[in-house]
């Protein structure tokens, strides 16, 4: 335990060290909150004796989540592989490929990709004579994407946009758009997170598994983290509320 604690500063112990409970480290770039959540990882095993399943550890990037991963190997070893460390996004597909059918998708849905989404909305556009030099693909989608991101389902958007003429325009489209997505077994990247949520508050079972599985979460980039990020990880604390949030204050207000 020793070497774990090794090399941190009086700030940085305090956090580790203190495991049960919420825990919300605001501290600038390059200041080693990072090294916050790696160490006690290593810490919440050696001391607390926690099993490697119990944590989960998420982040923003597929390059960070690499990166955390390879440093907590180094001080935990093999037992990192059973741990759930990965993006707020790839968390969210694992969940998805065993449940997803508990909302009328099946296990081997897609996901598609930008480039995807932008071809189904230009159908959309065409197939509800909509002028596409008016309503550009690109536009329309960053606007659901935005809808998607304040977790506003397609009839929610309808009631919160109406009287505006260009909105209700991309509320049919939006509506439109989720229906042939379900129909071709495919959901888009901000899907991933809004349909895990839908699925932990639909099935008591499953949010019952996953806030029991997890004693342990620790997030990364906390500011970053938008409505639907937050929500997530609330539902999954729910049951133990041992969480760990590391963030830059000077990119946004943090509270839990």
């Amino acid at each position: 335990m020793e070497e774990i604690l090794k090399g941190l500063n009086d700030k940085q112990y305090e956090a580790v060290v203190n495991t049960e409970g919420p825990c919300l480290v605001i501290a600038g770039a390059g200041s080693g909150k990072t090294k916050v959540l790696t160490h006690k990882i290593a810490y919440l095993m050696s001391e607390k004796k926690v099993l490697p399943w119990n944590i989960l550890a998420i982040t923003f990037t597929n390059k960070a989540a690499n990166e955390m991963k390879e440093r907590v190997e180094n001080l935990v070893g093999d037992a990192v592989k059973d741990m759930w460390i990965g993006t707020f996004h790839s968390i969210c597909v694992r969940i998805l490929r065993r449940f997803i059918d508990r909302i009328g998708f099946d296990t081997s849905f897609i996901i598609f990709d930008t480039s995807d989404q932008r071809t189904l909305i230009k159908q959309c556009l065409k197939d509800l004579q909509i002028d596409d030099k008016l309503f550009s693909d690109r536009s329309v989608l960053s606007e659901i994407s935005n809808a998607k991101n304040d977790m506003l389902e397609p009839d929610t958007y309808a009631v919160k946009v109406k009287g505006d003429f260009r909105k209700e325009k991309i509320s049919e489209v939006y509506e439109l758009y989720q229906k042939r997505l379900k129909e071709n077994n495919a959901i888009d990247f901000d899907d991933i997170i809004n349909y895990t949520i839908k699925i932990l508050e639909e099935n008591t079972d499953v949010l019952d598994y996953f806030s029991n599985k997890f004693h342990y979460i620790l997030v990364d980039e906390y500011q970053d983290t938008n409505k639907s990020q937050f929500t997530l990880v609330k539902m999954l604390a729910s049951k133990h509320g041992n969480i760990t949030a590391v963030g830059d204050n000077d990119q946004r207000n943090l509270q839990f």
